[in-house]
């Protein structure tokens, strides 16, 4: 678990974090690769991830990529414009569920 993700935690995450540890760094590995393998950069990435979490309406998840969002350079209104983007594909319903939990970190709700 990153210390990104400790100020935020999902405690099923971290139990399991702590129960299988080699499956969790096995995890953050194969993440780390897949970025650096192609040609888009880090900010992109996890602008991307976001709106893949957002879309498949992972609230832990989208706490996890804005917070990597930002750390990669990622403006608040990039991160609001990247979740905005899935209104007309995933439904307004779905966008605005994502929208309140990126606030959670962007307004420093969950320990920013």
């Amino acid at each position: 678990m990153t210390e990104e993700d400790r100020k935020c935690p999902n405690r099923t995450y971290y139990e399991v974090s702590k129960r299988y540890p080699e499956v969790m760094t096995s995890m953050e590995n194969l993440g780390k690769t897949i970025r650096n393998t192609g040609p888009l950069d880090e900010k992109t990435s996890h602008l991307i991830q976001l709106a893949a979490a957002a879309a498949s309406q992972s609230e832990g998840a989208v706490h996890s990529h804005t917070r990597r969002a930002l750390k990669a350079g990622a403006t608040r209104d990039e991160i609001y414009h990247c979740l905005m983007l899935l209104i007309s594909t995933s439904g307004f319903p779905k966008a605005m569920a994502a929208m309140s939990w990126c606030r959670d970190i962007l307004e420093g709700e969950c320990g920013e």
